[in-house]
């Protein structure tokens, strides 16, 4: 199969809905003429218009609020924050807008719309642009939060993104535009909702999210030299979740590890190990789940410290040789 970037799965995804569905138009500063801050819009303002790839003013507000309301009318919307700390912007638009509607209307109204969120540190943006927001909108009924990590789960999952009557919040790593990995060349969809095991292993289960699934992956690699086998779940949708991998995984190994990059404090690995808790899981455990998550601090601008402010393949290798070990 051909291979492409995470990027240019992107890019496919949004030309092959643009093409299928008149009704699909993109949102987002710079994303027309310039072709989108980290180019996944590319050429599409050419081959679909003005009126179909809208360069938005400066207004996150504005680009949300335009996906709300052209939604509710018929539109499929797919609006770009172009970084997704600026989310904080669109909190009304979405939390009591978007998250809600399909609900006070008793299910007469849909709104079919995707926020598009390039985020997460490693490319020196600092402070304000380097932020891992996920589990704000993972708290929030109404909205669905996905986080692919290889260029074959991001096209499908926007396509079924794109094709769903809720809103979703798609979280992108600024780190992953650039990896690679076979993708289809026709239209596909992967379900939303539903957890993926990425690698098999018997002594230990790593839950990872987004660019650290991709850490992780390569930490069980090393691991794997030690004599310990690592599975790596990536749960791909944050809301709606899928436990039962997940639990499965952990009856089988009796040990479990979150990793994400979002700061640990209130981050999306307390409701993995909550949920693990709750569920036939947590009798086959021998061992207290483990979370390794970002720091609780904004990320830093030094290319040093912003490193060792997010969870490396090495810290994965560390605090998984430590829960094999007992050594807590």
């Amino acid at each position: 199969m051909r291979e492409l970037t995470y990027r240019e799965a992107l890019y496919e995804a949004l030309d092959q809905s643009m093409k299928e569905d008149e009704r699909v138009f993109l949102i987002g500063e710079d994303i027309g003429v310039y072709g989108g801050a980290f180019g996944v819009s590319a050429d599409l303002q050419k081959k679909y218009g003005r009126d179909r790839v809208i360069d938005s003013p400066i207004s996150e507000a504005g680009i949300a609020g335009a996906c709300v309301g052209s939604a509710i009318t018929g539109m499929r919307p797919v609006g770009e924050i172009m970084f997704s700390d600026f989310v904080v912007l669109c909190m009304e638009q979405l939390v009591l807008q978007a998250a809600k509607i399909r609900f006070m209307f008793g299910g007469k109204a849909k709104v079919p719309m995707v926020l598009r969120l390039p985020g997460g540190s490693g490319t020196g943006a600092a402070a304000q642009h380097s932020g891992s927001y996920e589990n704000w909108f993972v708290h929030v009924p109404g909205l669905k939060v996905v986080m692919p990590s290889t260029p074959y789960d991001a096209k499908g999952l926007l396509l079924a993104a794109i094709a769903d009557d809720n809103p979703v919040m798609f979280f992108e790593n600024k780190q992953l535009y650039k990896t690679k990995g076979p993708v289809p060349e026709e239209m596909y969809t992967l379900p939303i909702g539903k957890s993926n095991v990425v690698r098999e292993g018997k002594d230990v289960t790593i839950v990872a999210t987004s660019i650290e699934v991709i850490r992780s992956l390569e930490a069980a690699e090393k691991l794997a030299d030690e004599g310990i086998e690592a599975e790596v779940i990536d749960p791909r949708t944050l809301n709606p979740l899928d436990m039962e991998p997940i639990t499965k995984s952990i009856i089988k190994t009796g040990k479990a590890l979150v990793v994400h990059e979002a700061a640990k404090t209130g981050g999306f690995g307390g409701e993995v190990v909550a949920r693990i808790i709750e569920s036939d899981a947590f009798a086959y455990l021998d061992a207290p789940v483990r979370r390794l998550a970002g720091l609780d601090m904004p990320i830093p601008y030094n290319r040093n410290l912003e490193y060792h402010a997010a969870p490396q393949v090495e810290n994965i290798v560390e605090e998984t040789r430590k829960l094999v070990q007992g050594v807590y």
